[in-house]
């Protein structure tokens, strides 16, 4: 896979250590990410964080999210629902807090940060739940955080980006809150494993197909790989993609989610939905985070940036 490799994350590549999550190794693994900030960023000092605990879906424990805004903010701002990644069994919030605090700031938003269950302890669906009843509860709130409710864009990646996609089928199909634009950044959606790519990404310094069929496992627990999982738990599974928000979304061309992510772009706008899609020659899952000084993951944070300051602010445009 190496000479694959666009010649600017060789390097980097070529020094990655080998590692599979699997049910052995996801609490160790779950250890090292907790002290690392996604894009090695730093925080905002005009941004202030504060944590809430929220209701969950009746039954299930609050949900925590994290709040970040300008601090002194006094005008009604959009609002950034954002989904951390993790291969939905690692990772949380805390890990986006630089992140997110610079959007808040850059972008002028109030972002809310959901910190979901994650698999295999809670299997699907208790992350995607607790997913939206952080979208509901900040648009319930949405006076209080100075927000506009009819204008909240959902944002993540690879796990979170999946939980993007079956969020915004789930909002669509529970007629709950209405969204204003999706940004599933190469999503993780197709619980089958079967797509060209994901046979092809077999390396263990990278996200691969082994990694993505452990982790499916984990988070669908019961559920078994037929035609009974969800489409809110396997959003590649949906016939029906009308009437979901515009889309915004872009992977490496190396990254095991490629074939799923074209398909569901192709299908979105087979049904009337507005996409900005964008394919990274040489570039590996999670590359723009992992060497984001890299002039091509300059390029893709760049362009993901713009589209989402457009989202967020469309009349300034």
């Amino acid at each position: 896979m190496k000479n694959l490799v666009h010649p600017e994350l060789r390097d980097f590549f070529s020094a990655l250590p080998e590692s599979t999550i699997s049910k052995d190794t996801v609490h160790a693994i779950r250890e090292v990410t907790k002290k690392v900030s996604v894009g090695f960023s730093q925080g905002n000092e005009e941004a202030e964080t504060i944590e809430r605990y929220v209701p969950g879906r009746i039954g299930d424990p609050d949900v925590r999210v994290l709040i970040h805004r300008p601090k002194n903010q006094k005008d009604v701002l959009p609002g950034l629902y954002y989904i951390h990644g993790g291969g939905l069994v690692v990772g949380d919030a805390d890990n986006m807090i630089a992140v997110c605090e610079n959007y808040a700031v850059n972008m002028q938003c109030v972002v809310v940060n959901v910190d979901y269950r994650l698999a295999p302890e809670y299997p699907y669906p208790a992350g995607l739940e607790d997913c939206y009843a952080g979208l509901q509860w900040f648009v319930d709130n949405a006076a209080d955080l100075k927000t506009n409710p009819e204008h909240i864009v959902v944002a993540g990646i690879s796990a979170g980006g999946g939980l993007v996609a079956a969020l915004t089928l789930l909002a669509r199909d529970r007629k709950g809150p209405k969204i204003a634009a999706q940004f599933p950044i190469y999503p993780m959606i197709d619980d089958r494993v079967e797509s060209p790519s994901n046979k092809e990404i077999t390396d263990s310094r990278v996200w691969n197909s082994i990694s993505n069929r452990n982790c499916w496992d984990m988070y669908l627990g019961a559920l078994n790989e037929n035609d009974e999982v969800p489409i809110y738990a396997a959003p590649a599974r949906a016939i029906d993609y009308s009437n979901l928000p515009p889309t915004f979304t872009f992977i490496g061309d190396l990254d095991p989610f490629r074939d799923e992510t074209i398909t569901y772009v192709q299908k979105l706008r087979q049904h009337g939905v507005p996409v900005e899609f964008h394919l990274y020659p040489g570039c590996f899952h999670g590359h723009e985070n992992l060497v984001p000084n890299a002039t091509i993951s300059k390029e893709a944070n760049e362009t993901y940036e713009r589209a989402l300051k457009r989202a967020l602010h469309p009349s300034s445009n």
